[in-house]
């Protein structure tokens, strides 16, 4: 299986900031993006750090840089790292992760089945997402209920899609193949037939959610994919932008947990991971606004329900990514990506 380790590696050499050399045995070293820092400070660092004893210290950044800063430092730096699945089943795949010793977090049975081990041994899913398409109802006279409608005619030069190396981005082509009736997988030159027909519609690959906010604002564009993480903070901008109701249904995203190889601080890691799994903690995450909650059992208000994945009717609904599958062919679809859009 075919993971793109040097032009990782390179990019996270460049990049890499300086860190503790060795965390003592009462400091605890966490790789995220550092969203939402307020919020996380308040509800998850100080009560954690009060909890244990110890200093939390922080890496943050976009996915790639810091899943390759790790595999710089050979699994070490870092005692816990938040990842979305495709990025963490490339860390899995480059031997960076350890598997976690489930007898320390109890409260990973309280989480929906899916997200208790979504590749294996390795961490749990903290949070649930989608992966759909978002409108601007004011700017589209008919309604979008489907994949497919990205392609309509109506669309033309108004649509936003996320670029090829996004979370996202991949799943552009497979749903392209969905179109052609062929799996893209198995058939990328098709796949990539129908990503072209649809270039007439696209006004704009963005790379960051605050990118595609920002066209909606402008009025740029008046459709896009987005994950639903964005959707609060989009309808801030646009109130009229609404999540399209899609007959084929949104594509399951999870956001998870891992130890790396060379973690200084095993047992604080599993200690934090329980925590953050608590089922009272996920309610008050989702209700201000931070992350979807992955324990089956949290009841949240409608107000705050809206806003995220959640139920088991919806959870029940999304469809899943065979990430190593789309690893091994990512390579190939960012050539012919770049060969349809620019690189």
């Amino acid at each position: 299986m075919t993971i793109q380790k040097s032009t990782l590696a390179a990019t996270a050499t460049a990049a890499l900031t300086a860190l503790p050399s060795v965390a003592s045995a009462e400091t605890l070293v966490i790789s995220w993006w550092g969203f939402n820092g307020d919020k996380l400070n308040e509800f998850i660092v100080e009560p954690f750090q009060e909890q244990c004893g110890c200093e939390i210290v922080f890496e943050t950044g976009n996915s790639a840089d810091r899943l390759g800063k790790i595999q710089v430092r050979g699994g070490s730096g870092v005692d816990l790292i938040y990842l979305p699945d495709s990025f963490a089943q490339q860390g899995i795949e480059l031997g960076l992760f350890q598997p976690i010793d489930r007898s320390k977090i109890p409260n990973i049975e309280g989480l929906y089945d899916f997200a208790q081990a979504p590749q294996g041994e390795y961490g749990p899913a903290y949070t649930l997402g989608r992966v759909g398409i978002v409108y601007d109802s004011a700017a589209v006279s008919e309604p979008i209920t489907s994949w497919n409608d990205l392609w309509r005619e109506d669309l033309a030069n108004s649509v936003s899609l996320p670029g090829i190396t996004t979370t996202a981005g991949p799943m552009v082509v497979m749903l392209a193949g969905d179109r052609a009736g062929v799996s893209a997988f198995d058939d990328a030159d098709t796949a990539f037939a129908e990503v072209e027909a649809i270039k007439p519609n696209v006004l704009k690959n963005y790379n960051t959610g605050s990118e595609m906010i920002n066209l909606f604002s402008t009025g740029e564009i008046s459709v896009s994919l987005a994950q639903d993480f964005a959707l609060g903070r989009l309808q801030d901008a646009v109130p009229t932008v609404v999540w399209a109701d899609l007959e084929d249904g949104d594509i399951a995203t999870l956001n998870t947990i891992n130890i790396p190889t060379g973690a200084a601080n095993v047992e604080r890691a599993h200690e934090f991971i329980n925590f953050v799994l608590d089922p009272e903690l996920q309610r008050v995450l989702a209700e201000n606004g931070v992350d979807a909650p992955a324990v089956e059992a949290v009841e949240l208000t409608p107000e705050a329900a809206a806003l995220w994945t959640y139920g088991a009717e919806q959870v029940g609904s999304l469809k899943r990514i065979d990430y190593a599958a789309m690893n091994a062919a990512k390579p190939g679809w960012i050539e012919m990506w770049n060969e349809v859009f620019g690189g």
